[in-house]
């Protein structure tokens, strides 16, 4: 373990923002995150937990300490012939995490196939995709409380996950970081979900009516490579802005105005999809200066040429947010986290 100074985060963060952390060190292990969190050196600054870097805008030099988790490893807890507890450490690949358990033929997250980042980091965001959220098969998680440098472990009620949201985001933002994550997932019997987004459609066009979890898999990767710039090519942080939620009467008046306007009902409102918004108030594709919305999917900001800055980034989705605010009457916000 190695603490450096001013060190260039280009490399650790998926919109390849080129800004420079005071002080950055990579651990291997809760000893090497605890001796590294008493260091001299971080006396008193800030510390920022980086898993795959792949939910974060820089907007400028972060003065504090960077620590990128590099735990590892999966174990496995049968409960009976049809359940099983998946433990994944927090650096595990979110992606080839979902991958492992496809292999094994555990069910439950074929659905968040492809997304970017660590295991760690997908309790803070609740991250989600066609239909599935990550509570939907989280069982537990440990944290290491950065007061007391105990490991606490938190169940679900505990995580308090909205959409997008958790205990991590609010009460223990900055409190904890999560170094392993407990998934309960199906042997057998798996419940598979095709109705949301394009899945059916995709699965339909390969011939496929009753999919295995590996096939709904592979129809989320390939919706997804269709849609999605890859980051180490296009620099993007997926997914940028959440789906706002609005009340019945003011979604009712929309579209009343936009008859093909779509919209989910919710327990709190309507959701609506921030892409159409975006798409329809005339984003997607545009390009101001070094950034633009992806030409396949207006969710997504792109560094169109490599060279934005965070500050042009936010400058950029600033300005969306107001566009879709006078056309609707709707307040984007963002999924992503704003340094």
């Amino acid at each position: 373990m190695e603490l450096i100074s001013n060190y260039n985060l280009s490399a650790r963060n998926t919109f390849g923002v080129d800004v420079v952390a005071r002080y950055f060190a990579e651990v291997s292990s809760v000893e090497e995150l605890k001796q590294v969190l008493n260091a001299p050196e971080a006396a008193g600054l800030p510390v920022l937990f980086l898993g795959g870097g792949s939910n974060i805008l820089f907007t400028q030099d972060f003065e504090g300490l960077v620590i990128s988790l590099n735990l590892k490893g999966i174990t496995e807890n049968s409960i009976d012939e049809d359940t099983v507890l998946v433990t994944a450490q927090a650096g595990e690949n979110w992606h080839q995490f979902v991958l492992y358990n496809l292999e094994k033929n555990y069910g439950g997250l074929e659905n968040l196939s492809l997304i970017p980042g660590n295991v760690g980091t997908s309790p803070v965001q609740n991250i989600g995709a066609y239909g599935v959220e990550i509570k939907d098969h989280f069982e537990s998680c440990e944290a290491l409380n950065l007061k007391t440098h105990q490991i606490e472990t938190f169940n679900r009620e505990q995580c308090a996950f909205g959409y997008r949201d958790s205990f991590f985001k609010r009460e223990g933002k900055g409190k904890y970081v999560i170094l392993s994550v407990t998934f309960r997932l199906s042997k057998r019997h798996h419940d598979i979900k095709t109705d949301y987004g394009a899945i059916k459609k995709e699965l339909t066009k390969k011939g496929i009516t009753e999919p295995t979890i590996q096939e709904v898999s592979q129809a989320v990767v390939s919706i997804r490579q269709s849609k999605l710039p890859y980051p180490k090519i296009t620099g993007n942080a997926g997914s940028f802005f959440k789906n706002p939620v609005i009340d019945k009467a003011h979604f009712q008046e929309l579209n009343a105005r936009y008859p093909n306007m779509p919209g989910y009902e919710t327990a709190s409102g309507v959701k609506v999809p921030a892409g159409w918004l975006i798409e329809t108030a005339g984003w997607k594709g545009k390009q101001i200066g070094n950034v633009a919305t992806h030409q396949k999917q207006a969710l997504v900001i792109i560094n169109a040429t490599g060279k934005a800055t965070g500050k042009e980034i936010y400058d950029f989705s600033e300005e969306l947010i107001r566009s879709i605010e006078k056309q609707f009457r709707i307040t984007l916000e963002r999924e992503v986290n704003v340094l």
